[in-house]
């Protein structure tokens, strides 16, 4: 087992007892008239905000009481880790940022899979200002470009291996924005729904924005986590879930999505109007989380075939055990029946 298992399963371990102990009392308790229901915990991971929409959507039209549930959705934020709480059972569902979560939860010995992917796209993105030597990821091979640290473990992997990057060009991001608008040879990661309509808000530059997806990066994104014991004890329940969420994804990105709009503005007062219609455009113009295999299947579609490339890429190049059984990450038991494409075609 490598160094980084010891310390994932350390972690969780103690994430066990003290996550338990913060959350057990915290449940939320049936409001009058909704006895029958059943009450569950949907943890984010990050401030409510348009990427989130398609949950709050299915709270706020009702589909998860239509399938028998009541889900009070938690934000995340600064602090929150959702796999220590997913592994200590402190919540019922957790969103998964990206692939590398479910693997990486494998890989510490943690009981959670992956029962669907709301983005088909990874939104991550590296960002230019206008500039005639950069057209395509390729031309960045050899230039700084400032990404995060945990960004050198995850995507930049794949930027190595398909592009011949090499971490001499690595410089630190720390999501200031400052040292890319005073730098016009500056390059930087984002999300597509994020940072290039600050860039332009905010410095009055329209940046070229290269979404890593669009040049064959394979992750997904946006998972809905659930735990071994849920899945198997549970799935009528992890199955009303999963396709009430479908279902709100397609209201969110084809529907009205104001009803998710209020829920996420009185959670993350902060967010403006402004930003979340751009970060809904982007995600239909980009195909954020329709497009490739959600096309036939649905919204929250995932295959054998690429997770298997991705956990290639990863394991060739020294992120993960060949010998990792990587299909242990997620189920495919409650997804690709083209769930909500009638609802999508009537929108």
């Amino acid at each position: 087992m490598s160094n980084r298992s010891l310390i994932y399963l350390a972690i969780f371990v103690m994430a066990l007892a003290l996550v338990g102990m913060l959350y057990a009392n915290r449940k939320p308790q049936p409001p009058a008239g909704t006895a029958a229901l059943t009450q569950v915990i949907f943890a984010t991971d990050w401030k409510a905000q348009a990427e989130h929409g398609g949950f709050y959507q299915a709270v706020a039209l009702g589909l998860y009481e239509k399938r028998g549930l009541k889900v009070t959705i938690r934000q995340g934020g600064p602090g929150i880790n959702i796999p220590q709480m997913m592994a200590a059972g402190a919540i019922d569902y957790g969103m998964g940022s990206n692939s590398f979560i479910p693997l990486n939860m494998v890989e510490a010995g943690a009981p959670v899979k992956a029962v669907m992917a709301s983005f088909q796209k990874d939104p991550q993105v590296l960002i230019t200002h206008p500039r005639d030597d950069i057209k395509t990821l390729a031309d960045m091979k050899g230039h700084p470009i400032m990404v995060s640290d945990a960004t050198i473990s995850a995507f930049w992997v794949w930027l190595r291996a398909t592009f011949g990057f090499e971490d001499t060009q690595i410089r630190k991001y720390t999501f200031n924005l400052a040292p890319f608008l005073v730098d016009e040879d500056a390059i930087q990661q984002g999300y597509v729904t994020s940072e290039p309509w600050s860039i332009s808000t905010q410095g009055h530059i329209e940046p070229q924005v290269f979404l890593l997806s669009d040049y064959g990066y394979p992750g997904y994104a946006t998972f809905v986590l659930a735990r071994d014991d849920r899945i198997s004890e549970k799935p009528d329940e992890v199955r009303a879930f999963v396709e009430a969420s479908i279902e709100g994804w397609y209201s969110y990105l084809y529907g009205d999505p104001a009803p998710a709009n209020e829920l996420i503005k009185q959670d993350n007062p902060e967010i403006t109007d402004a930003l979340l219609a751009q970060a809904i455009e982007k995600m239909r113009s980009y195909g954020i989380a329709d497009s490739g295999d959600s096309l036939a299947l649905g919204i929250g579609a995932m295959t054998d075939e690429r997770w298997q490339t991705f956990f290639d890429v990863m394991a060739q190049n020294g992120v993960y055990d060949p010998a990792l059984d990587f299909k242990k990450a997620y189920t495919l038991q409650f997804i690709n029946k083209g769930h909500g494409l009638d609802i999508k075609s009537g929108l």
